[in-house]
């Protein structure tokens, strides 16, 4: 990993990623039966939604087609299992919905304004983020969180080691780089709030003197 100065033509990855916090919380705890049999229900009741979304209508023959859909893809391909140790916070999830939004209105303004730029390569760079809770479900939620806003792009998630590696438009410096880490930490930090669990919670809490805080 090489660290350089971002411009125009070629994209530099600035690391090395600064070491994430300790804690537990980011592991991936073993699954319990009740926790796969609940994964393996809310897996296909999510597909059967897909397909019968796809069909246009939630008759009887499209949700018997799709619980059969359902069941073979999740036979023939298995997903690994993913952790759901929380609950959903309704002021949390209030506050992330309406910071995303905001986020999506600002960054689509400040992508359209760089396009529209005539004569100038904007500079982007490739960022390392560490994440504090280390779940799959939270590296999955922030990584989607991150590419639906116009201007950054998740290109390679570290998993064993809870990084994110961003592709950022309109970095200059440093100090930019910087911000934008702590932007994304704000934005973990809205998620865990919205659907974390106690203890990822308390991750969040511990780290708010070296992290943001959850805005």
């Amino acid at each position: 990993m090489t660290t350089g100065r971002p411009n125009g033509d070629e994209h530099d990855r600035w690391g090395p990623a600064p070491p994430g916090p300790p804690g537990r919380a980011g592991e991936r705890p073993p699954l319990t039966r009740r926790d796969i049999r609940r994964n393996r229900i809310l897996t296909i009741t999510v597909l059967v939604a897909v397909w019968c979304l796809l069909w246009g209508s939630f008759s009887w023959a499209n949700i018997i087609g799709g619980l059969v859909i359902a069941v073979i893809v999740l036979t023939a391909f298995p997903l690994p299992p993913v952790t759901f140790a929380g609950r959903v916070h309704l002021p949390g999830l209030v506050r992330f919905v309406t910071r995303f939004l905001r986020d999506l209105v600002v960054s689509s303004v400040q992508v359209a304004a760089l396009a529209f730029r005539f004569g100038h390569a904007p500079r982007s760079a490739i960022i390392a983020v560490p994440l504090r809770v280390r779940s799959d479900l939270n590296l999955t939620l922030t990584a989607v969180a991150l590419c639906l806003v116009p201007g950054s792009l998740v290109i390679e998630v570290d998993r064993a080691a809870g990084v994110l590696y961003v592709h950022a438009l309109g970095v200059r410096d440093a100090q930019e780089v910087e911000r934008f880490r702590r932007d994304v930490l704000a934005l973990e930090a809205r998620i865990v709030g919205a659907i974390g669990s106690r203890a990822e919670r308390r991750v969040i809490a511990e780290s708010a003197g070296t992290g943001p805080a959850v805005p």
